[in-house]
């Protein structure tokens, strides 16, 4: 798990997964706004599974729960830069109690 992550390097590989997915979604305009990632015409009703959700995973080797990516959804990528962040610390913190069982 890559914890030294900073806050540009996260905003940076955040950019890059927005870009790759907003242009999937050629309606939607280049706002910065998370959910751009997602058909803004017909959003799904669930986040968990989707692909954008599931690279950002991969990406930033984290867990996102529904509630998580519901708020990350309404975020600019400036905001879900900073709770990217704060997830990564958070997961590191899950993953060292689970080791010392």
């Amino acid at each position: 798990m890559n914890d030294n992550l900073s806050y540009f390097e996260v905003n940076k590989i955040l950019d890059t997964i927005y870009q790759k997915h907003r242009k999937k979604h050629r309606g939607n305009p280049d706002s910065k706004q998370m959910c751009c990632m997602w058909s803004t015409n017909n959003p799904p009703d669930v986040l968990e599974d989707t692909k954008p959700l599931l690279d950002l995973m991969a990406a930033f080797d984290i867990r996102i729960d529904e509630d998580a990516a519901i708020e990350l959804y309404d975020m600019t990528l400036d905001q879900a830069a900073t709770r990217i962040v704060e997830l990564i610390k958070v997961n590191r913190n899950e993953f060292a109690a689970s080791s010392d069982c």
